[in-house]
């Protein structure tokens, strides 16, 4: 699946799939109206929510999603939190693998 890429100016912004976007629905929903009302009690940082839409912005619907779903169980008593930023993606060589050590079809 490939992640469109917006230009602005000179910095290159990822913008989520469509699978993505609307996995994106319910964490708007509860960020504009469930955060809200409840007191601040996030361990972690960035919260837990910013970290879902910059996963799956930046990594896409399946990755993206296993990584909000991995953060959001490490939220309890039984991890002391503190700094988790999502990590970055993977860049892809020439013939579109993630792994260096696979050869470039132009190699062969």
């Amino acid at each position: 699946m490939k992640q469109a890429t917006a230009v602005r100016g000179d910095v290159a912004t990822d913008r989520p799939g469509p699978v993505a976007r609307v996995l994106l629905v319910p964490v708007h929903v509860y960020r504009r109206w469930i955060s809200p009302v409840l007191p601040p009690a996030c361990r972690f940082y960035p919260s837990c929510s910013a970290y879902a839409v910059e996963a799956l912005t930046v990594h896409g619907a399946v990755r993206g999603l296993w990584l909000a779903l991995r953060r959001l169980l490490r939220c309890g008593p039984w991890h002391p939190g503190g700094l988790d930023p999502v990590p970055p993606r993977k860049p892809k060589n020439e013939s579109g693998s993630t792994n260096p050590a696979e050869p470039n079809v132009a190699e062969e």
